[in-house]
């Protein structure tokens, strides 16, 4: 199977027993390695992770393995995945690294840190086209976040602390 094969995604809108729409789509290619598995996504088949309407508040952060704050600031991402239920918040890192390095640094850093959260590998190397699309403002410095939930987002270019954080997931909760 080739790789835009993989990459294609059909998204179909449903209503669940809520009333609530959400999204489907297929399954991205999956790099697998020493326990550890890393869906890769282009931005058009990532784009729909943005704009899941089922209830549920999502944080996406932007980070890389070579970002001293991004990496400083993981540790608070995964203790919001801990402490709040999965059906009501999903914490997704999207990582930036470069697709070469994801079994020499990427894989060895998530299984290092024992990362539980959802981490995803944003291979397209189009930036100029696909970072206006995740937010107008946004400059492309990491770390960033999305914090959204249904039709409401709020968009960070910054670091966090835990109560940074937490406070501002409260606001979507």
């Amino acid at each position: 199977m080739s790789r835009l094969t993989l990459y294609i995604v059909l998204v179909v809108l449903f209503t669940n027993c809520k009333g609530e729409q959400t999204v489907a789509v297929d399954a991205p290619e999956i790099f697998k390695s020493k326990g550890v598995e890393i869906p890769v996504y282009d931005f058009e088949n990532f784009e729909p992770l943005l704009k899941i309407n089922d209830g549920k508040t999502r944080v996406v952060n932007f980070w890389a393995t070579w970002c001293k704050p991004c990496v400083a600031e993981l540790p608070y991402f995964e203790l919001i995945n801990s402490r709040y239920p999965d059906s009501q918040v999903e914490v997704i890192l999207v990582s930036l690294d470069l697709p070469k390095q994801v079994e020499t640094k990427l894989v060895p850093f998530v299984r290092r840190q024992k990362i539980q959260s959802k981490v995803i590998l944003l291979d397209d190397p189009d930036a100029n086209s696909w970072i206006p699309k995740v937010h107008k403002d946004w400059s492309g410095s990491i770390p960033a976040t999305i914090i959204y939930k249904g039709g409401t987002s709020n968009f960070y270019e910054r670091s966090f602390t835990y109560n940074e954080l937490e406070k501002e997931l409260k606001k979507m909760l």
